[in-house]
């Protein structure tokens, strides 16, 4: 539904307000818009009259935001930041479209960023924006176009398509495993053992898997894939790593499997996208590209949940 006109000040209006808001003084506005300070006072006026509300308290030569004019120079600045975001994107390639992409940090350097040199040749026209997120938030709220997403399928308002299950064995330096000589999977906790914030519960899950008692493990915590990784090339312990993010590290040999037990993730990796983008072509484009890329995508497509 469209807003009502007087609901839409013009750009000039806002821009002079959010000056004036920015500055605290109607002088320096005007010297920043390179306006007189008597063109900048009658848009703010107008904006106030307009509006219906005062935005700032007049002392003498000097201004104060009113506790309304506070709340709502925040919400003009990041709409006017969103515009001028978006007249750069539009300006920078005017014709394939800006995609921005939220990555989880690890899967983004060491799986990701590798392979997109072969979406952008395929796809000359389009601009990419890469930005990290850990966990899921509201496509309302952040403007990305689309997430890659671990864990299980249940994005509120999105709608997502499986790309690849997990693979985690323990892996630790050469070092540590002849240090240690593991021969059960018991022996591995008499090493010191690396936790992901993130997967609190996942050395418990691989000793239940191997029939061994779980109570009372501790280790170093890391809030990130890539930091556990250097950890464990350290050999500051064993971490429990996906076998397809490490590959370079264990063709190397910086990194050994303590023990040849595996265990697949419960959770998965998916790509997530906001519902009302789904036809947006740099997104589609992207969308087709990640699930070929990815050699054991299931495609199927969750529908859109209710948000909470």
């Amino acid at each position: 539904m469209q807003s009502p006109r007087r609901f839409l000040p013009s750009l000039a209006l806002l821009s002079a307000f959010e000056a004036a808001a920015r500055t605290g003084s109607i002088t320096a506005a005007a010297k920043e818009l390179s306006l007189t300070q008597s063109a900048v006072s009658r848009q703010i006026k107008a904006l106030e009259e307009l509006l219906e509300v005062e935005l700032f308290h007049r002392e003498r030569q000097t201004i104060r935001l009113t506790a309304g004019g506070e709340y709502y120079v925040r919400e003009v600045r990041d709409a006017l930041r969103k515009i001028s975001t978006a007249s750069l994107n539009l300006r920078a390639n005017p014709f394939g479209g800006t995609l921005s992409i939220a990555i989880l940090p690890t899967f983004g350097v060491r799986w990701l960023a590798p392979r997109l040199p072969d979406f952008l040749a395929e796809n000359p026209g389009v601009t990419i924006n890469l930005v990290t997120r850990m966990s899921p938030f509201d496509f309302r709220l952040d403007p990305v176009d689309v997430a890659i997403h671990f864990g299980r399928p249940d994005w509120p308002g999105g709608e997502m398509a499986l790309l690849r299950r997990e693979t985690v064995i323990p892996a630790c330096s050469r070092d540590l495993r002849d240090r240690f000589a593991f021969r059960q999977p018991g022996d591995l906790r008499l090493a010191p053992m690396l936790h992901l914030t993130s997967r609190p519960d996942a050395w418990e899950r691989w000793l239940t898997l191997h029939d061994t008692p779980a109570d009372g493990v501790h280790g170093m915590l890391f809030d990130q894939f890539g930091t556990a990784i250097q950890a464990a090339v350290a050999g500051l312990g064993i971490a429990l790593l996906p076998l397809f993010l490490i590959g370079e590290e264990l063709g190397s040999g910086q990194l050994v499997p303590a023990l040849d037990l595996p265990m697949e993730s419960d959770d998965a990796y998916y790509v997530v996208w906001p519902s009302e983008r789904t036809s947006y072509p740099p997104l589609a484009a992207f969308r087709d590209w990640i699930l070929k890329e990815t050699k054991d995508c299931r495609p199927e497509v969750m529908e859109p949940q209710a948000a909470s």
